[in-house]
């Protein structure tokens, strides 16, 4: 109960922070869709989870090649959960930096898909949102320690 206090006064801190007419999405609107997004990583259904995104929008995880429009999203969106079937995104908290929105998270699942080797993985990380007038995402900027992860998928190959 203590973790979701801080979750909902940071949130709290965020909406108060917004004082663009632009902000069309009000607390409980953006800890909804914050929340649905962080479920829909973990949901195993890449469709769903594209539709979080405008038909344009761009998913771009940390230096990699931009995923542009919902097909694409859906295909970036299809790996990670092919590869982690276990996969669990938790929102951590929500920022605002100018007029960007930072959904951070939690990740956590084992690499057990096609090819994996057991690793569990354990990150956290950022996306950086940029959202249409719809509340839809238009584009999303990834970060994550690339070295952190490539080390715990190794030491998973290593059992």
């Amino acid at each position: 109960m203590r973790r979701r206090t801080c979750v909902t006064l940071l949130v709290l801190s965020f909406i108060s922070a917004c004082e663009s007419n632009n902000e069309s999405m009000d607390i409980d609107e953006l800890t909804n869709f914050a929340n649905r997004y962080a479920a829909s990583w973990s949901g195993q259904d890449p469709i769903a989870h594209s539709m979080f995104y405008a038909e344009d929008g761009t998913l771009r995880v940390n230096d990699g090649e931009p995923a542009v429009g919902r097909a694409a999203v859906e295909a970036t969106a299809r790996s990670f959960m092919t590869g982690f079937p276990d996969m669990v995104v938790r929102l951590v908290e929500l920022r605002r930096v100018e007029d960007k929105i930072q959904f951070h998270w939690h990740w956590t699942g084992t690499n057990t898909g096609p090819g994996g080797n057991g690793a569990f993985v354990d990150l956290k990380g950022y996306e950086e949102w940029t959202l249409n007038a719809d509340g839809l995402i238009l584009y999303s900027q990834g970060h994550y320690d690339e070295d952190e992860y490539q080390r715990q998928l190794a030491a998973g190959s290593q059992k």
